[in-house]
C-alpha cells in the first residue's frame, strides 16, 4: 500500500518596504531551496505557491511534510528579493487550510 502525502500549510510574511510580483517570490524561494538543498532537496518538497496577498505581503506555500525543515531553513535563507532587501517570516504552519485560516485570523 502507497502511503498518502501528508501536505503542510505556511503562511508567510515578507517584511520589505519594496513591492513584489507572485513570480517573483516564487522564484527566490525555488531558488533558496536548491541554493540550499539542491535539485534532489527541491523535488522532495512538492513545493507549491497556494495564494499571494500583494498588499498584505503575505504568502502561503504547500509543501510536504516530511520535508517542511528544508522549506522551512531555506525561506528563512532569503535576505533580497531582485535585489532588493526583503526578509520572510514564517508566521504559522497548519495541516490543512481551513486551519490556517482561523491561525492567521487569531
Amino acid at each position: 500500500m502507497i502511503r498518502q502525502l501528508r501536505p503542510r500549510y505556511l503562511a508567510i510574511q515578507i517584511s520589505s518596504d519594496a513591492s513584489f510580483e507572485e513570480e517573483d517570490v516564487k522564484e527566490v524561494v525555488w531558488d533558496a531551496v536548491l541554493q540550499l538543498f539542491g535539485e534532489y532537496g527541491a523535488s522532495k518538497t512538492g513545493l507549491f505557491l497556494i495564494d499571494y496577498d500583494k498588499k498584505k505581503k503575505q504568502v502561503v506555500f504547500r509543501c510536504s511534510h516530511n520535508a517542511l525543515s528544508i522549506v522551512h531553513a531555506s525561506i528563512a535563507s532569503i535576505t533580497k528579493i531582485r535585489s532588493k532587501p526583503a526578509a520572510f517570516h514564517v508566521s504559522k504552519i497548519s495541516g490543512t487550510l481551513k486551519a490556517l485560516g482561523k491561525k492567521r485570523a487569531a
